[in-house]
C-alpha cells in the first residue's frame, strides 16, 4: 500500500453495485431499484470471511443508499476486520462547511467513529480548481487531526497530465484510477500508475472489467481461450492483469451477486506480481484487440449521469446501443424490441411509474449528464444515434 504500513487484500469489495430489487414508493406508487439489503451484507460478510480487508463506498452509489448498507454490513465485529473507504462528493460542496457537513452524515450512515480513507471523489481539472478554492486538502487535514480520518487520496477521471498535477499538488497517501487492459492508456493510464507509485502512492484500481464488458463472451474471444496455456474465466484474465503489476495495491471489483464474490476470491487468492507468463501477456494482447472491435461508445453503466431530469435510463439505452453494434444488425429485432419496451412519453412515465425508465428520444439535451460522466461521453449526442438507430430503422454504418 504504497507508504501505508498496511497488509491489504489484493481484492477489495467496490460496493457501487450492489445487488437490488424492486421496491414500490408508497408516496409516488412508482417502481425503483433498491439495495436487497439482507443479500448484500451476506455478500459483504462472505468476502471479509473469506480474507477482503479493504471496503469502498461512496455518498452517490445507490442513490446515496450504498454508505448504509455498508454501515449494516460492518456491525457485529465486522468493521475492526477491514480498512473503510469513502469518498467526498466534491461537486456539491459549495463552501468550506459543506465539507463538515457531508463526512458528518457519511460517518453516521457507514455507523462509525472514523474512517481509514477519505477521498476527494471523481478530481479532473474542474474539481481540483473546487478543492483549491475551498481549501479543501486543508480540511482534510484538520479531520485528520481530530482523529475522522486517517488518511487522505482522490479518486480520478481526466488526463494523464491533470492527474500529474494532482499527484504533485500534495502528499497524498491513496489514489484512484480507472485502469485494465482492454485500454491501459486511458484517462492516467499506465504512465500515471507508475509515477504515482514511484512517489510511495498507494494505487486503487477501480473498473478493472470495464463495467462488466471484459466479461461478455462470443465466439472470437472464446476462440482466444480455448487455445490459452491455462484455463481462466474472462473476468480471472482481467484481474491477474492487474495483479501482475507491483504499483497495483487494491483492485476493486464492484460485486452484484455471490457467485461473483466468491470467483473473484479464488482469483485473488492465486495472484501474485510478476506471475503472468509471455504466453499470458500475449492471450491478453489478443484479447484487447478482439475487444476493441466492438466496444463503441465507452460507457462503464456506472450511473453517475443518473438521475436524468427527462427521465431517461442513460446507462441502459448506450448499453443496448453498444451492444447492437457488438452482435450486428441480424439482431436488429431482437435490440429495437428491447428498446420499444422503455417508456417513451411524458403521458407514459406519469401512468406508468416510470421514473427513470424513459427511451433515449426523451432527451432534450439539457447537458446535465455530460459534467457528471466520468468517461466525458458526449451523453445526448449518443442517445441521439441510440433512437436514431433503434426508433428510427437507421443503419449503425450510418454513425459509425
Amino acid at each position: 500500500m504504497g507508504n501505508l504500513d498496511w497488509e491489504v487484500s489484493a481484492l477489495g469489495f467496490g460496493c457501487m453495485r450492489l445487488p437490488t430489487k424492486s421496491l414500490i414508493d408508497k408516496q409516488t406508487n412508482e417502481s425503483k431499484q433498491v439495495i436487497d439489503k439482507e443479500y448484500a451484507i451476506k455478500m459483504i460478510r462472505y468476502g471479509i470471511d473469506k480474507g477482503i480487508n479493504y471496503v469502498d463506498t461512496a455518498w452517490p452509489y445507490h442513490d446515496g443508499e450504498s454508505e448504509s448498507v455498508v454501515g449494516e454490513a460492518l456491525k457485529d465485529g465486522y468493521r475492526q476486520k477491514v480498512k473503510l473507504v469513502t469518498k467526498l462528493p466534491t461537486w456539491l460542496i459549495k463552501s468550506e462547511e459543506d465539507f463538515d457537513t457531508f463526512l458528518e452524515k457519511q460517518l453516521k450512515k457507514l455507523k462509525t467513529d472514523y474512517l481509514d480513507v477519505y477521498l476527494l471523489h471523481s478530481l479532473g481539472k474542474n474539481l481540483f480548481e473546487t478543492v483549491k478554492k475551498l481549501n479543501l486538502v486543508e480540511k482534510m487535514e484538520a479531520a485528520r487531526a481530530n482523529g475522522l480520518i486517517k488518511h487522505i487520496g482522490f479518486s480520478f477521471h481526466d488526463s494523464l497530465k491533470v492527474f500529474k498535477e494532482i499527484v504533485d499538488y500534495y502528499e497524498w497517501d491513496v489514489a484512484q484510477i480507472q485502469y485494465n487492459y482492454f485500454d491501459p492508456k486511458y484517462q492516467a493510464g499506465v504512465k500515471g500508475l507508475k509515477y504515482a507509485a514511484d512517489k510511495g502512492i498507494a494505487m486503487i484500481i477501480m473498473e478493472p472489467l470495464w463495467g462488466g464488458k471484459l466479461t461478455q463472451s462470443f465466439p472470437e474471444v472464446e476462440e482466444i481461450i480455448k487455445k490459452a496455456p491455462i484455463d481462466r474465466s474472462l473476468a480471472d484474465w482481467a484481474l491477474q492483469f492487474l495483479w501482475n503489476q507491483p504499483e497495483v495495491s487494491v483492485v476493486l471489483s464492484g460485486m452484484g451477486e455471490l457467485w461473483q464474490v466468491e470467483e473473484n476470491v479464488e482469483s485473488a487468492n492465486k495472484s501474485a506480481i510478476g506471475s503472468l507468463k509471455k504466453e499470458e501477456l500475449e492471450i491478453l494482447s489478443k484479447l484487447r484487440k478482439t475487444y476493441s472491435k466492438f466496444i463503441t461508445i465507452p460507457c462503464t453503466s456506472c450511473e453517475y449521469c443518473m438521475p436524468c431530469p427527462n427521465s431517461v435510463n442513460i446507462p441502459q439505452n448506450i448499453r443496448f446501443l453498444n451492444d447492437f453494434i457488438w452482435f450486428g444488425e441480424e439482431q436488429r429485432e431482437r435490440f429495437e424490441s428491447l428498446y420499444e419496451r422503455f417508456l417513451k412519453t411524458e403521458e407514459e412515465l406519469k401512468e406508468l411509474g416510470g421514473k427513470g425508465a424513459g427511451n433515449a428520444s426523451l432527451c432534450i439535451e439539457c447537458g446535465d449528464c455530460i459534467e457528471k460522466c466520468p468517461q466525458k461521453i458526449q451523453i445526448p449526442g449518443v442517445l441521439k444515434k441510440v433512437d436514431a438507430i433503434l426508433g428510427k430503422n437507421q443503419k449503425i454504418s450510418d454513425f459509425f
